[in-house]
């Protein structure tokens, strides 16, 4: 017997068991393959014994269930967590060199006067009074001090950025001029007094303010710290993040072979949290281990521990019992979300945080965004991205319940949804531009959606996405 609802070819035992029963009472409600209740043994990360199960039956995993907490919530939570921490970190000096993708600790004023001397926009000539002009032999060039003052009816060569020479009424462009046959300048077209000379100040004056603190360290702030005089930048400090990757039943290398599968997380997640602002301290790979995961909890110095698979109630899975048994305060346990319900967040002490990662590939992306994001970017100091939304040029089928987070591209003003977006999936995040924000129940071809852009653009898909 196939649910009201579910689209022709699609078998109700690719659904979860929560949504196929929501969609035998409703059958107008739009329904879509399952996120975290997909099994495919040599597709999950770590799911072969229970990591990141959205369908555990026993008390405790419907405890969790209840007290989920909302998607938009649990951002809100995690971006909270980090603002006491973030308040007291304290800002790092940093050579310019360093200081790409950085937040400004503190204003970043002028040191000088930009320009800090009149200087030529062009290069031709300077030229003092009405011409014709008698030219100068010798010519100012850039760099060189204290050029000889002019005289009316005077001129000198000078090039672009050369100091002008003291009572300079303007500068004639190359192009602009001619000289005849005794060697004196005319002008080709009417010259403005002042034309074609940077004053000085003219950009700013020194003590002014260029940028505020908690502007984003660009190539271009870069490029305008070191024009006003700065060697050195106060920065907020990168948040050291530690990565630990939990399942016996991963491999670093090689194909998959009889049940053992490729950790798809350990490449992937380093460069993310890169992306975001962070600095990984480490990876380590735990396997099932209790005591290893416990000693890795307790003697790490990062700020963010990340850890993946591991965040259900199987025989194996030790991150809720770790937490426990270290006393850690559960700040988000579960997230009214797909695929990726069963992440959390939790304090570990009074400075140190843990984000559990479910074991599927694309649910840890959707905990990444969900929760590692907000508080990465509240502990570096980023301002958080402005929403936007986009119609979607074909449906998103929905959640009954929960939040669904979908992989898109954006092409010209519309979002495009992608095929592969299962929980164990990434083919389709890999095409992605953007992640878009499903409401329960779905959003209609063109319908707008919120988006998540992320770190890096699609260079176009196959017809096989679309």
């Amino acid at each position: 017997m196939t649910a009201p609802g579910i689209r022709d070819g699609q078998d109700a035992e690719d659904l979860d068991v929560e949504e196929v029963l929501a969609l035998v009472k409703d059958g107008n409600r739009p329904a879509r393959p399952a996120a975290d209740a997909t099994r495919h043994p040599a597709a999950t990360h770590g799911d072969s014994h229970g990591h990141g199960s959205d369908t555990t039956p026993s008390p405790e995993a419907r405890h969790r269930k209840i007290s989920a907490t909302p998607w938009s919530d649990a951002r809100t939570r995690a971006a909270r967590a980090a603002r006491a921490l973030a308040a007291r970190r304290t800002p790092v000096s940093v050579t310019l060199e360093d200081a790409l993708d950085l937040v400004l600790a503190a204003p970043l004023t002028a040191l000088t006067d930009l320009p800090s001397f009149d200087t030529s926009a062009m290069d031709g000539w300077a030229v003092a009074g009405p011409g014709p002009w008698a030219v100068r032999d010798e010519g100012v060039l850039a760099g060189q001090d204290g050029p000889a003052r002019l005289v009316d009816g005077e001129a000198v060569p000078i090039a672009t950025g050369a100091r002008i020479p003291p009572d300079t009424t303007a500068v004639l462009r190359s192009e602009h001029g001619r000289t005849d046959e005794k060697g004196r300048l005319h002008p080709g077209r009417d010259l403005q007094h002042g034309q074609d000379i940077r004053p000085r100040g003219q950009e700013c004056r020194s003590g002014d303010q260029l940028l505020p603190a908690g502007a984003a360290v660009t190539p271009a702030v870069l490029g305008l710290a070191a024009a006003a005089g700065y060697d050195t930048l106060a920065a907020v400090p990168r948040p050291r993040v530690e990565v630990l990757v939990l399942g016996d039943e991963l491999l670093t290398e090689g194909r998959p072979h009889d049940g053992l599968i490729r950790d798809a997380l350990g490449p992937m997640l380093p460069p993310w949290l890169r992306a975001m602002g962070a600095e990984v301290v480490a990876l380590r790979r735990l396997g099932d281990d209790a005591e290893a995961l416990h000693q890795a909890i307790t003697t790490s110095a990062a700020d963010l521990i990340v850890t993946t698979g591991g965040t259900a109630a199987g025989p194996v899975d030790h991150v809720h019992p770790t937490l426990r048994r270290l006393g850690a305060e559960l700040l988000v346990d579960g997230v009214e979300v797909r695929p990726g319900h069963p992440m959390l967040l939790a304090r570990i002490t009074e400075d140190r945080h843990l984000v559990g990662l479910p074991g599927n590939p694309l649910a840890a992306v959707s905990g990444l965004l969900t929760l590692a994001e907000p508080l990465l970017r509240t502990l570096a100091g980023r301002p958080a991205p402005e929403p936007y939304t986009l119609p979607l040029r074909e449906a998103a089928h929905g959640h009954p319940h929960d939040t669904r987070l979908v992989p898109v591209v954006l092409r010209g003003d519309h979002a495009v949804p992608l095929h592969y977006n299962g929980p164990a999936m990434l083919r389709g995040i890999a095409a992605a531009d953007a992640l878009a924000v499903v409401p329960p129940g779905g959003v209609r071809a063109g319908q707008e959606a919120e988006l998540l852009d992320l770190p890096w653009a699609a260079a176009g898909i196959g017809a096989c996405f679309a």
